[in-house]
């Protein structure tokens, strides 16, 4: 465990491999686990203002759940997530022509619908954050069905920590993330 900030990460960040293969894991996350996707609630307030820039990528039925359970929900541990269809998959996800699970928040990002690109929460996956009064824990959540993530992401050798960039300077922002970088060289000059 390394502590930056108010953050205290597990070495899997550093040192484990991982590179998104959408081809073949078919975005199979935005139908696994327990919940929804969780939301902040800025997040939440987002997705309900912008809900028109992006319901027609959505199918019938995800609409229908829309409107019967609301743009978030609480689970049944008490967190704000999105809502599921079928208790399996998130609302707001949409099949693609090649098969692939995709989040129409995110394509109306894309298409500059929205400034909201998606829940921090989705674009930090497989890192999951669990947050306590005085620190947020950093974990990378190594589940099977992000295998072919690991297997692309050892062939180009990418840790974890560079593919995730992105969301993780969109959470704690860019000097959080050089010393991200500090301690990534700190630990490969004692290997």
């Amino acid at each position: 465990m390394i502590e930056i900030g108010r953050t205290i990460l597990s070495r899997d960040i550093f040192e484990e491999h991982f590179v998104c293969d959408l081809l073949k894991c078919k975005g199979a996350c935005c139908v696994e686990g327990d919940s929804g996707a969780p939301l902040t609630t800025e997040e939440a307030i987002f997705i309900e203002q912008d809900y028109d820039q992006f319901k027609d990528y959505l199918p019938v039925a995800h609409k229908k759940e829309v409107q019967a359970q609301g743009y978030s929900i609480i689970d049944s541990d008490g967190d704000l997530v999105t809502p599921l269809v079928n208790n399996r998959q998130c609302v707001y996800s949409f099949t693609d022509e090649k098969g692939i699970l995709k989040c129409a928040i995110e394509k109306a990002y894309f298409e500059g619908k929205t400034t909201f690109r998606k829940p921090v929460s989705c674009h930090l996956f497989p890192i999951r954050i669990t947050e306590y009064e005085h620190m947020d824990a950093v974990n990378y959540q190594k589940i099977k069905i992000c295998k072919p993530g690991r297997v692309c992401g050892s062939f180009s050798k990418t840790p974890l920590y560079k593919f995730l960039k992105e969301p993780l300077i969109r959470r704690y922002g860019e000097a959080w993330y050089k010393e991200i970088e500090i301690a990534a060289q700190y630990f490969e000059n004692i290997k």
